[in-house]
C-alpha cells in the first residue's frame, strides 16, 4: 500500500509540474516574441538565455546543499512560489506599460536561480517516490511532458498573442501555476534514509559544498557518462541549437513555413520517443543503451541532415534526432539516481547540472560564430565536401553538421568501449 501512495504522490507530481511548465514556455515564446519586436535584435534574445543559464550554474552546487539539508518539497514549493511572483511582477510592469529590457535579463537571472533549486530537489524526489526499476520510466515522462511542450507552447502561445496579446499570455502562467503547487501541497515525500556516505559528506556548509564535485569524480562511471553529456550538449549547441534554423532559412529561401514543418515534426519525434520509451518501462542496460543511442544519433541524424536538401528530408532527420533523445536523456538521469545514494542526491545532482549546463551556451556562441567567420565563406566555392553538402549559402553550415555528426558519434563509441561507464550495467544488475 504504501508504494501505491509513493507512485501515486508521483504521477500527481508529475502532472502539476507538467502544467506549470506549460504556462512557463506560453511567457517565455511571448516575451522573446514581445523583445524581438521591441528591439529587432537576435542578440538581445541570445542574452536572455544566457542570464538564465549564468545564474543557474552560479547557484547550482549552493542549491545541492539546500536541497539535501531541506525539506525537497518545500524547497519545490518555494522556488515554483518565487518564479510565479517573478512572472507576476513582470505582468504589472507591462499593464503599467512600463516592461523594459532590464526587466527581462533580471527576471530570467532570478528563474534560473530559482530553478538551480527546483531541479535537483524534484529528480531527487524521485528516487523517494518510486522503486527502482521505475526510474526510467519516470524520468521518460519527465522529457515527454518537456517535449510536449516545445510543441505545444510556441502555437498556442502564438495564437494568444494574436487574439488578446501579452497579459492573457501571463495570466494563463500565472494560474497554470497553481495546479503545481498544489501537487506540491498534496503530495508527501519521506526524507532520504541517513547513508555511510551521507554521514561521511556531513560538515560544514563548505564542505558539503565541495562534496558533490568530489563524488562525481571519485566515481569514474559517473564521471565518464557526465563528460559524455557534456559533448552531446557542446555538439549539439554547435549545430542544432544555433545553426540549424538560420540553414533551412537560408537553403529554402526565407521560406518560414519550410522551417515551421520541420520543428513541428521534430517535435513529434520527441513526443513519440518519449512516449515508446515511457511504455518500455525500464531498460536493462541503461550506460549501453545512453552510449549506443549517442552514437547512432550522432552519426545517422547529423549525417542525414549535413545531406538534406528539401523539408521531407530535413524533416525526417529532424524526427529521427528528437526520437533519440529520450534515449540519451532517460538511461542518463536514471543511473544517477540508481547509483547516488538519495540522501546526497541534492548535492551531486546540482553539481551534475551545472557542468552539463555550461557546454550548450559554449557551444552555441561557436557555432554561431564559426557559420559567419569560416564554414560559409569556405563553401562558397566548391570544395572536396561539396558533392556531399552543395556549394554556397548554407553549405557550410550543412558541413557543420558533418563535423558534430563525426565527433558526436566518436564521443557515443568511446562510451561504448570504456570499462568504467559499462560498469555502471554490472553495478546495476
Amino acid at each position: 500500500m504504501k508504494l501505491f501512495t509513493h507512485k501515486k504522490a508521483f504521477y500527481i507530481l508529475w502532472s502539476g509540474q507538467s502544467v506549470s511548465l506549460l504556462g512557463s514556455g506560453l511567457t517565455r515564446f511571448a516575451l522573446m516574441v514581445w523583445a524581438y519586436q521591441q528591439n529587432g535584435s537576435v542578440t538581445a534574445l541570445v542574452l536572455l538565455g544566457f542570464f538564465a543559464s549564468l545564474s543557474f550554474m552560479f547557484c547550482s552546487p549552493f542549491a545541492g546543499v539546500v536541497v539535501d539539508r531541506l525539506p525537497r518539497k518545500w524547497i519545490m514549493f518555494c522556488a515554483d512560489l518565487a518564479s510565479g511572483l517573478v512572472t507576476a511582477s513582470l505582468l504589472l510592469l507591462s499593464l503599467h506599460g512600463e516592461l523594459k529590457f532590464w526587466h527581462l535579463y533580471l527576471a530570467e537571472g532570478l528563474s534560473g536561480a530559482f530553478d538551480a533549486f527546483q531541479s535537483p530537489a524534484f529528480f531527487s524526489s524521485v528516487s523517494l517516490l518510486l522503486p527502482r526499476e521505475e526510474y526510467a520510466r519516470s524520468n521518460a515522462m519527465i522529457g515527454l511532458a518537456k517535449s510536449a511542450v516545445q510543441v505545444v507552447a510556441p502555437a498556442l502561445a502564438s495564437l494568444l498573442l494574436t487574439v488578446s496579446g501579452l497579459h492573457l499570455v501571463m495570466s494563463i502562467d500565472l494560474l497554470s501555476l497553481l495546479p503545481g503547487l498544489v501537487a506540491v501541497l498534496l503530495v508527501f515525500l519521506p526524507r532520504a534514509e541517513r547513508t555511510q556516505t551521507g554521514m561521511a559528506a556531513a560538515g560544514n556548509f563548505w564542505h558539503e559544498f565541495r562534496f558533490g564535485f568530489r563524488y562525481i569524480f571519485a566515481h569514474p562511471g559517473l564521471s565518464g557518462i557526465l563528460l559524455i553529456f557534456c559533448g552531446i550538449n557542446l555538439f549539439a549547441g554547435f549545430t542544432y541549437m544555433s545553426i540549424l534554423s538560420p540553414m533551412i532559412l537560408t537553403r529554402t529561401r526565407g521560406d518560414q513555413m519550410a522551417l515551421g514543418t520541420v520543428q513541428t515534426v521534430m517535435g513529434i519525434g520527441g513526443i513519440l520517443g518519449g512516449l515508446v520509451l515511457t511504455l518500455w518501462r525500464s531498460p536493462r542496460r541503461k550506460a549501453a543503451l545512453f552510449t549506443w543511442s549517442t552514437l547512432i544519433s550522432f552519426g545517422v541524424c547529423d549525417f542525414l541532415t549535413a545531406a538534406s536538401r528539401s523539408v521531407v528530408s530535413w524533416s525526417v532527420a529532424g524526427f529521427l534526432s528528437e526520437f533519440s533523445i529520450p534515449f540519451m536523456v532517460s538511461p542518463f538521469y536514471t543511473l544517477w539516481q540508481e547509483h547516488v545514494p538519495a540522501d546526497v542526491q541534492g548535492r551531486v545532482f546540482s553539481v551534475r547540472e551545472m557542468l552539463i549546463t555550461l557546454p550548450t551556451p559554449i557551444g552555441t556562441l561557436l557555432g554561431g560564430l564559426a557559420a559567419d567567420h569560416l564554414f560559409e565563406p569556405a563553401f562558397l566555392q566548391p570544395n572536396f565536401l561539396s558533392p556531399l553538402v552543395g556549394v554556397g549559402e548554407g553549405a557550410g553550415m550543412s558541413a557543420m553538421f558533418l563535423l558534430t555528426g563525426f565527433f558526436g558519434a566518436l564521443t557515443g563509441l568511446v562510451g561504448v568501449l570504456l570499462p568504467a561507464v559499462r560498469r555502471l550495467d554490472e553495478v546495476s544488475d
